[in-house]
């Protein structure tokens, strides 16, 4: 009941949760230009998810598996279908989803091995797999009402159905570690720690066995995706997606917002995109952008690319960008190998590379 008049206040006076502002690129957040400015690898035909067991880093790109090679690629692995999310699995073989309504395992001790649903559960919109401490898999499953490739969709209409799993590839049991997310979208184990991107929320959770929550950082300026990893302790996270204060005005709107999603197509829908700039039916352009050729600092970007590093405790130490005029944005995905980040933009479809001792010791100056 307290809940329920703290937000009726809030959507009165348009502050908490009705308030339209949005986090300023500054400190840790401040933009730069180095994804932008990144080491192309290659350009794919629908590049997904990244995944690396140390020593080699592979990409999917649509039903393919690459290894990333010094100056090629090699496919590894084919299945039916599209990959949305794959893991290298400890031993060798992979952990992959399948248009988002399957996991498998391929190769490896636990070949075969298979999930649809668990415990009733039927998978919908699996994004991510990461290892759990304890040698299982946890499963992002962002929806249950929204495949994969209608993430828009379900953020302007709102959702909160995503779902973690725990997933045991000895046993083939499985179980439901949260539910009721507003888009689960990536996890990774960070010491005893399960770090959960909940992406229309704007921030990063910590799960517990008891299902309990625990915020790990707040307010992020973009929506967070897959999180991996990082060397030293703490993690890379991706923002697939800027928050901007116009999608934020609209979806506290609900009479537009609902005519919106019936009336027109998902591409011209005032909503992030994975990338912009490439058609006149856009919602923003010409000099609501630009004046005299010149990016105005106020011009609300359709999208962009941003990778955050975050230390042990949830902290931002410095966050990576392709700015408004770039083009490497929709970043998705990103995995640390041998001192190098592997990034994946989908809006440009390439997979790039940075130096991270490089670009720390630049950051740091």
């Amino acid at each position: 009941m307290i809940t329920a008049i703290t937000e009726w206040i809030d959507r009165q006076l348009g502050r908490g949760s009705a308030s339209i502002t949005v986090p300023v690129f500054d400190g840790a957040l401040k933009s730069n230009r180095y994804i932008e400015d990144a080491r192309v690898l290659a350009t794919l035909e629908a590049p997904e998810d990244l995944a690396t067991d140390g020593i080699a880093v592979f990409v999917t790109d649509g039903s393919k598996v690459l290894q990333v090679l010094p100056d090629s690629l090699k496919e590894v692995l084919q299945v039916q279908g599209t990959i949305t999310a794959l893991c290298c699995m400890p031993g060798g073989g992979f952990a992959l989803a399948i248009d988002g309504k399957e996991v498998r395992i391929e190769g490896g001790a636990h070949h075969g091995r298979h999930w649809r649903a668990i415990n009733g559960h039927a998978f919908c919109a699996v994004n991510a797999i990461a290892m759990g401490a304890d040698g299982s898999l946890v499963v992002t499953d962002g929806s249950t009402e929204q495949e994969y490739a209608q993430w828009k969709r379900d953020l302007m209409s709102l959702g909160k159905t995503g779902r973690v799993f725990e997933l045991s590839p000895q046993t083939g049991d499985g179980r439901l570690l949260a539910a009721n997310l507003q888009y689960a979208f990536g996890a990774c184990s960070v010491g005893s720690k399960l770090w959960v991107s909940e992406s229309w929320k704007h921030h990063v959770v910590d799960i517990d066995a008891g299902a309990r929550r625990a915020s790990v950082t707040e307010d992020l300026p973009g929506y967070p995706s897959r999180i991996v990893p990082a060397t030293g302790g703490g993690a890379w996270l991706t923002c697939f997606i800027l928050r901007t204060q116009l999608v934020e005005f609209v979806l506290r709107e609900p009479t537009y917002r609902k005519r919106m999603i019936a009336e027109i197509e998902p591409a011209y829908w005032i909503a992030p995109a994975l990338n912009s700039g490439n058609t006149f039916l856009e919602p923003m352009q010409g000099a609501q952008l630009k004046m005299m050729g010149v990016v105005k600092p106020w011009a609300p970007p359709r999208s962009y690319g941003l990778v955050v590093r975050l230390d042990a405790q949830g902290l931002v130490r410095y966050s990576l960008h392709s700015r408004f005029d770039g083009k490497n944005h929709g970043i998705a995905a990103a995995a640390e190998c041998a001192g190098y980040l592997y990034v994946i933009s989908k809006g440009s479809r390439r997979l790039l590379m940075i130096d991270i001792a490089q670009t720390e010791k630049e950051l740091s100056q």
